[in-house]
C-alpha cells in the first residue's frame, strides 16, 4: 500500500537515493532539503520532476522553518505515514581542536534537527495512532572512533532518542527504528559537501606529526575498505523501503547496513539488547 514518506536532506547522498526508490516504488515522497530556490535548485528540480515526488523547503535547524513544512503537508496529503530522518552533517578532526560553537553548529543539525521533525510529527501520527520513523544513525552507534569524536557523539544521541521513544510511542502504533550505515562514498564522506571540522587551528598544530598521521591512517584505511567491499550507498536506499514494506509490528528497533563490518555490528547490537534485558530484570525484580 502506498504511503505518504517525508524524508529530510535530499538534496544529495542517502536522501536523494532514497527519495527516488521510495517514489520508484509507487511511494507518495517528501523530499525535504534547504535553499530549494538557490544551491539546491538543480537537485529541487531533479526530484520535483519525478512521479510522486514533492520537494518542500525545510532547515532542520530552524523551529520555524521545519514547523511550516510539516504544517504545509499535514494540510496538503492529511497524514505523514513515514519520516525518514536523514538531514546530518559531518565533521572531523581532535576534539580539543574544535570549537563549542563548531560543535554546537554541529548538534544543531544531527540532535536538534531530529528533534525538531519528532516534535512536528508526533501529534498527527499519534491522533492516527500509525507512523514509522527510520533515523540514520553510523556504524555500529554503540563506539567511537578518534577525529570523530562529535559526529559520533551526536549520531549516539540519536540512537537513544530511538530506544527511548520505541516504548514511549508503544501505546500510539508509532515504530521508531534506526539504521546503522557505516561507511559509503557519498557526498559527505568525499569532501564535496562541507564538514563542520575541528576549527582550532593552533591546537591542532600542537598535536603536531603524530595526531596527523593517525588521521590520514585512518581515513586511507576507510576509504581502503569502501573499495575493497565495493559499498554501494543504494544499499541504504534499498534497505529503508524494506523497513517502509515489512508488515507493523516486524521492524527492528536496529537496522545495520555495514558489509565492512561482517556481521560484527550485528553482533555487537545483539550482545547490548541482551545485556539490557538483563539490566532491566535486575532493576525491575
Amino acid at each position: 500500500m502506498s504511503k505518504t514518506i517525508f524524508i529530510t536532506g535530499t538534496s544529495t547522498g542517502f536522501g536523494k537515493l532514497t527519495t527516488i526508490t521510495l517514489a520508484n516504488a509507487g511511494h507518495t515522497v517528501i523530499a525535504g532539503m534547504r535553499n530549494v530556490d538557490g544551491k539546491n535548485a538543480a537537485a529541487a528540480q531533479e526530484l520535483s520532476a519525478l512521479p510522486n515526488v514533492e520537494v518542500v523547503e525545510i532547515d532542520v535547524t530552524s523551529d520555524e522553518s521545519v514547523k511550516t513544512a510539516f504544517d504545509k503537508v499535514l494540510a496538503k496529503y492529511g497524514s505523514i505515514d513515514v519520516l525518514i530522518n536523514n538531514a546530518a552533517v559531518s565533521g572531523f578532526g581532535l576534539l580539543e581542536g574544535y570549537t563549542l560553537e563548531q560543535i554546537r553548529k554541529m548538534f544543531e543539525v544531527n540532535f536538534y534537527g531530529v528533534l525538531r521533525t519528532y516534535n512536528a510529527v508526533l501529534p498527527s501520527m499519534r491522533a492516527a495512532k500509525n507512523g514509522l520513523i527510520i533515523n540514520i544513525t553510523t556504524g555500529a552507534s554503540g563506539h567511537t572512533l578518534p577525529f570523530m569524536i562529535p559526529y559520533m557523539a551526536s549520531k549516539f544521541v540519536v540512537e537513544s532518542i530511538t530506544e527511548g521513544m520505541q516504548d514511549e510511542l508503544a501505546d500510539y502504533g508509532i515504530e521508531n527504528v534506526s539504521i546503522q550505515p557505516g561507511v559509503y562514498p557519498t557526498e559527505m564522506t568525499n569532501g564535496s559537501k562541507a564538514g563542520l571540522n575541528a576549527d582550532k587551528e593552533s591546537i591542532t598544530a600542537e598535536y603536531g606529526d603524530a595526531a596527523t598521521q593517525k588521521f590520514n591512517a585512518l581515513g586511507t584505511a576507510l576509504f581502503g575498505k569502501m573499495a575493497q567491499f565495493n559499498m554501494n550507498p543504494q544499499t541504504i536506499a534499498d534497505g529503508i523501503l524494506e523497513l517502509v514494506n515489512m508488515k507493523k509490528g516486524s521492524r527492528p528497533l536496529r537496522f545495520p547496513l555495514d558489509a565492512i563490518a561482517q556481521g560484527t555490528d550485528k553482533e555487537f547490537i545483539k550482545a547490548r539488547a541482551d545485556i539490557k534485558s538483563k539490566w532491566l530484570a535486575a532493576y525491575n525484580g
